[in-house]
Parts: C-alpha cells; sequence; structure tokens
C-alpha cells in the first residue's frame, strides 16, 4: 500500500450509523475505524456525500450491502484521493475525484475500485461533483445502453424532479432525445421543464397515458424509465410506441405487475431492468470508462450542471432522509462532510 502522509490519517473517524433498522430518527453521528484499503482501492477524504433512495431502503432494512461492502451509508462521493492500494497508479494520490462507492460515503474517509473514480477538475464545484456519480451511472447505464436511447426519440421518466429524473432529463436533452416526465404537483412540473423537460405532466391531475398519447399524437415514446413498477407497468407499456424499451430501475409502487402479454408481442415490446449496487466491480469500472469519454465532460465543462435541492451537514443525516422520504426535494440533496 502506498499512503500519503500516513501519520496524519486517523485511527477513527466521525460517520453516519444506526443500531437496526427504521425511520430517518435511526441515523446518527458515530467514531467508526477507518476502513480498510483493498489491493484495488483509493482512500478518498470525503469533502461532500450524495444522498439517494437506496439509501433510505438499506437503512429502512430492505437493500442490505454487498457482501464486503461497508455497511456504513452512501454510494456517491467527492474528495480527495489520500492513499492508495498496491494495485492503483501512486500518481492518483492528491487527485480531486468523484467516485460511486460500494458503501461507506456517509464518513469521513472512504474506500473505492480506483477505476470508479472520476477526475474533478480545479474548476468544478465538489458539491455538484459528490451530486452526480450514482445518477449518472444509473441513468446512462438504463437509459442509453439497456434502453437503447438515441436522438431523435421520445423518453418517458417518472419521479421527473428526482435525482435520477432530473439527471435522465438533462442527459437525454444533450443527446437530442425528446423528453416526458410525470410529477406530483405544479411547482415540480415547472421545475422539470426549467431543467428541460418538453412535456411535464401532473399524474395527480391528468392520466400520463392520455396525455403521453395526445402529445405524440397516438405514436408513444420509444422508452420509458421506470422507478415506480406495480400498477404502472401495464399503464407505462400502454405508452411505448412499436418496438419500445421498458426500463425498470425501482420498485417503489410495488413488486408485482399483471400484464397483457399479446401487447407486447403485437408491438414488439422489451421489457428490461437493472440493479447497479450489486454488478461486479469490472462492469462498473468498463461503465465508468464509456461515461468518461461520453457524458463526464458535459459536466467538467459545465455544458450541464446537476440540480441541487439541499446541503445539510453529515451530522443532519437523519433530516436529509426524512426530506428524501417526504418527497419535497427536487434535484440531489447532499451531505457536507469537511469541504476543506
Amino acid at each position: 500500500m502506498v499512503l500519503k502522509r500516513a501519520a496524519d490519517l486517523p485511527e477513527r473517524m466521525d460517520a453516519i450509523g444506526f443500531a437496526s433498522p427504521g425511520g430517518p430518527d435511526v441515523l446518527g453521528l458515530e467514531q467508526a475505524s477507518m476502513p480498510d484499503i483493498g489491493p484495488g482501492d483509493v482512500l478518498i477524504k470525503v469533502a461532500y456525500a450524495g444522498v439517494n433512495r437506496p439509501d433510505c431502503i438499506q437503512r429502512a432494512g430492505h437493500y442490505p450491502a454487498p457482501p464486503g461492502a461497508s455497511q456504513i451509508l452512501g454510494l456517491e462521493v467527492a474528495g480527495e484521493i489520500v492513499a492508495v492500494g498496491r494495485e492503483v497508479p501512486s500518481e492518483m494520490i492528491g487527485q480531486m475525484i468523484a467516485a460511486l462507492t460500494p458503501g461507506g460515503g456517509y464518513a469521513q474517509y472512504c474506500t473505492a475500485p480506483w477505476q470508479h473514480c472520476l477526475p474533478v477538475p480545479a474548476d468544478m464545484n465538489l458539491k455538484a461533483a459528490a451530486a452526480l456519480p450514482e445518477t449518472l451511472f444509473t441513468v446512462w447505464h438504463n437509459v442509453f445502453e439497456r434502453g437503447l436511447a438515441r436522438d431523435g426519440e421520445r423518453l418517458l421518466v417518472h419521479g421527473g424532479t428526482s435525482g435520477i429524473g432530473t439527471m435522465a432529463i438533462m442527459l437525454a436533452k444533450a443527446f437530442d432525445i425528446e423528453v416526458i416526465v410525470t410529477c406530483g404537483d405544479e411547482a415540480k412540473c415547472e421545475a422539470a421543464r426549467q431543467v428541460g423537460a418538453d412535456l411535464a405532466i401532473n399524474y395527480k391531475e391528468a392520466d400520463f397515458v392520455e396525455a403521453v398519447k395526445e402529445y405524440t399524437g397516438g405514436k408513444g415514446v420509444d422508452v420509458v424509465l421506470d422507478m415506480v413498477s406495480g400498477d404502472y407497468v401495464p399503464r407505462n407499456l400502454q405508452c411505448l410506441a412499436e418496438d419500445g424499451r421498458h426500463v425498470t430501475i425501482a420498485v417503489l409502487g410495488g413488486a408485482k405487475a399483471e400484464l397483457f402479454m399479446p401487447m407486447v408481442m403485437m408491438r414488439r415490446l422489451t421489457l428490461t431492468g437493472s440493479t447497479l449496487r450489486p454488478r461486479s466491480d469490472a462492469f462498473k469500472a468498463a461503465l465508468a470508462d464509456e461515461i468518461a469519454a461520453n457524458a463526464w465532460p458535459l459536466f467538467t465543462s459545465g455544458e450541464l450542471a446537476p440540480v441541487m435541492d439541499k446541503t445539510l451537514p453529515l451530522a443532519e443525516a437523519a433530516a436529509a432522509h426524512a426530506r428524501m422520504e417526504a418527497g419535497e426535494h427536487i434535484g440531489k440533496i447532499v451531505l457536507e462532510v469537511d469541504h476543506g
């Protein structure tokens, strides 16, 4: 292992923990051991950590960390690399990066495989960088790789003002894809339009299936990015054009759906989906390479920037989770750990 200023690294660190699953109030600041650095890992002094829906689900006891991953919450961070494993290029020490992590982000120090890191240039905001990896990796893989979205097509996204939703709008528009979203009130619909959505539907006041059909002249959309599942799935299929692709990334509305399979056959629809966290390090490294080549420059250049909701101190992680679960946020919630 190669270390930078090894004597300066503490033996213990502040981290957010919880004794047993429950609501946001189970989260609290505590002392934890420093993470072990694997041969292919970097040790990151965390400046900011992004808050994501899977963190809330894990805290509630329904999304356990994969084998070998930190039990500390947090799937994305930005900060400085202060130590590296023996298989990692030593010149990475001192670099500012954003990283997709297998867990452990809600802490002063966090490890991540070095190939899951993206460089943060000096003129890029670290807070914004921390808000990117989880949603960027998720949207890129599911919309562009699994959903095969391409310029000139139409995309329907549920939860248009969530972190995933705002990222999907921005990326799709950057690649000349028309975007339709659903939101829970008019204020969120307007926020989605400001991000770039071509059509924002208040699903509490309008049937999104009929609204999509009317907007597209009956043709439908080419890709649906679905975070709801449950009884939304058959309705989503009604929104799809022939040869359309339905991509599921969460089941917030229920794990089961009843489908009319002749529609799938006659319209040649594709149903797929994925979960990111359990995938192999090699898969995530390949995904990071593709993002670095095709999407990351849009953010490092300033052409795109994540929609930021609220930044809270690490010690207020419980409030961050409560805000996310109440659906009050528009864009990303971030925890400030040590912005230096």
